[in-house]
């Protein structure tokens, strides 16, 4: 089973947190997890409370000092920047003797528990109901790995409701979609490890544009967390050189089924016309 990072930790004990807690949150969430490796002095001053708040706050999700603290964040960073090949060679060294069928498939259910567990429902809906609103024009976008995931939501999208664009990956493309967005249209991004420098682009630009962007991306969370209105952090990890995506579909898939439930009749307005497409295109073998 995945472990919790330490951004889960903050937020499943959101609750109990003081105000000045909560002030000291917002500063470790900012530029996580590089934002929490200073000195205490230093985390204290800049998130204007006192050392011994700090202590309290660390304490109170479960470390026994901020030295601990550090190491798990240290532990996330490496994590974060592991390539396919150091991923690989850190799973076979330890790797046990049951199947890989079986094991593969214990981390991925590790890994859909861990999500569902820190899934805000009062998000979730609230980045349901922007893409299920037809007032807005829904862009998605995505990486070299996260582009399969950005295809499949555009897929539905565009069945379900209009106004829906599909940004491509390359740099040099999206800045004329980015031109034309407007207040209140929404980019849904997908970024996992290693964090794409173009996607971090599109993302940090586009709530300047004054859309309302909605963030896919793993449980170290990219950078482009900052800024995103909605962020699901998802977690990733299984015994293999390349992480698994599994937990993300699942999400996007129950996503697209809430905007479908919202939305049914207009959505099955579309889909008749397009069975009706279909039908008049032979795409599709009919069985007799």
């Amino acid at each position: 089973m995945t472990q919790a990072t330490v951004a889960d930790l903050l937020s499943d004990n959101s609750e109990s947190l003081t105000r000045a807690e909560r002030q000291l949150v917002a500063v470790l969430l900012d530029n996580y997890p590089i934002s929490g490796l200073g000195t205490i002095t230093e985390l204290a001053a800049k998130a204007e409370v006192s050392a011994p708040t700090v202590m309290r706050l660390v304490q109170k999700i479960g470390f026994r000092g901020f030295a601990d603290y550090q190491a798990a964040l240290r532990h996330e960073l490496e994590a974060r920047i592991s390539s396919p090949i150091a991923k690989q060679d850190g799973w076979a060294a330890t790797a046990p003797e049951t199947h890989i069928l079986n094991r593969f498939t214990e981390a991925v259910t590790g890994n859909i528990r861990q999500t569902l567990n820190h899934i805000d429902p009062a998000s979730f809906d609230a980045a349901c109901g922007l893409l299920a609103d037809h007032d807005r024009h829904l862009y998605i976008a995505g990486g070299r790995i996260t582009g399969m995931l950005a295809s499949h939501l555009f897929l539905h999208m565009q069945v379900v409701r209009p106004g829906v664009t599909l940004i491509e990956a390359s740099s040099n493309t999206w800045p004329h979609h980015l031109l034309n967005m407007k207040e209140g249209d929404v980019l849904a991004v997908f970024d996992i490890r290693r964090y794409e420098v173009s996607t971090l682009k599109l993302a940090e630009v586009a709530p300047q544009r004054g859309a309302r962007l909605i963030l896919f991306t793993d449980q170290w969370r990219s950078p482009a967390a900052r800024v995103a209105h909605h962020c699901f952090p998802v977690h990733i990890s299984v015994p293999s050189a390349w992480d698994s995506t599994a937990a993300m579909v699942l999400l996007v898939e129950t996503m697209v089924s809430a905007v479908v439930t919202a939305t049914w009749d207009t959505a099955r307005e579309r889909m008749e016309a397009l069975e009706g497409m279909f039908d008049a295109t032979g795409l599709f073998r009919k069985f007799k």
